[in-house]
């Protein structure tokens, strides 16, 4: 196994820092929520303490992963955001989510930005897709927001009907994307 440093991203208002343990309380609080359904929430605190330590987990095996967001000027952890793939999943992914108090400030689609710039930019990815329930409206808006569109209705295993949202390739943004932060 290799270990891999995660690498700390700033945007405007939020800094994307390494996982920890220190945000099992507020993780623990949305997995209780209604919202968490969308993410394969509920989830038990046990549960999702094993949730943080798989995002852990996937930064050693593939080398990126989910960030944690905080905003910058409070220190408030507001979600996580980042790139995913492990076993199974169909494609590379730039996903995110945010604590319930953090939603409708724009930090998914901030952070989603700095996060699909590092893709492309840094690991040098020349497609991603993000994969969205057929019932979260939010995300999807967030998904257009960054230009991506939808491609196709997928079958998860585990959490059934989703659909694949196809962000614009690095050819096809200016300055990898992130001109709304520049």
């Amino acid at each position: 196994m290799t270990l891999h440093s995660i690498p700390t991203l700033e945007t405007e208002r939020l800094i994307l820092r390494a996982p920890s343990e220190a945000d099992l309380d507020a993780d623990t609080a949305f997995f209780a929520s209604e919202a968490s359904k969308f993410v394969g929430g509920p989830l038990r605190r046990d549960e999702v303490w094993r949730v943080i330590a798989s995002i852990l987990g996937h930064w050693s095996m593939r080398g990126y992963g989910f960030w944690s967001a905080a905003e910058k000027d409070t220190g408030t952890y507001v979600g996580r955001i980042g790139l995913w793939f492990p076993e199974g999943w169909p494609e590379p992914e730039v996903g995110w989510t945010l604590m319930n108090d953090a939603t409708g400030k724009g930090y998914a689609t901030e952070a989603a930005l700095a996060a699909r710039a590092h893709a492309y930019d840094v690991l040098g990815w020349e497609t991603a897709i993000s994969l969205i329930d057929v019932d979260n409206t939010a995300s999807k808006a967030v998904a257009k927001r960054l230009g991506a569109q939808f491609e196709y209705h997928y079958e998860h295993p585990k959490f059934g009907k989703s659909e694949i949202w196809r962000h614009p390739a690095p050819s096809e943004l200016v300055n990898g994307g992130m001109e709304a932060y520049a």
